[in-house]
């Protein structure tokens, strides 16, 4: 489960940037993960809990925000909802393999006191 190490890795992250702004507490943190990223959202929730515990980030809310992936169809010049990595345009029927969004893994947000 590598969510637990991708979380574990998130909080430190989070903690570190507490600490440089002088504040004693993580109270929040918002995460961007695309559908892509090979990253289990319930995992991340499940693994939040365990990683925050006895640390400044206790106690701590979790959002997640899901990104759906997109393709770009290079023929048409359009950007469609796709499921993988390669995909069928909708509208010409090419197929694109330049992938837009999905793969993020990102840090949106930490909320501190």
């Amino acid at each position: 489960m590598h969510e637990v190490a991708i979380m574990t890795e998130a909080v430190r992250m989070a903690v570190d940037a507490a600490k440089s702004a002088g504040k004693s507490r993580v109270t929040g943190l918002r995460l961007r993960i695309g559908s892509l990223s090979g990253v289990v959202p319930d995992a991340m929730r499940f693994a939040f809990d365990v990683v925050c515990h006895d640390t400044i980030a206790a106690g701590a809310w979790l959002e997640i925000e899901a990104v759906p992936a997109a393709c770009w169809c290079a023929t048409c010049r359009t950007e469609f909802e796709c499921a993988d990595f390669f995909n069928e345009c909708p509208r010409c029927h090419d197929v694109s393999g330049e992938l837009r969004r999905g793969r993020e893994l990102d840090i949106a947000a930490v909320e501190m006191d």
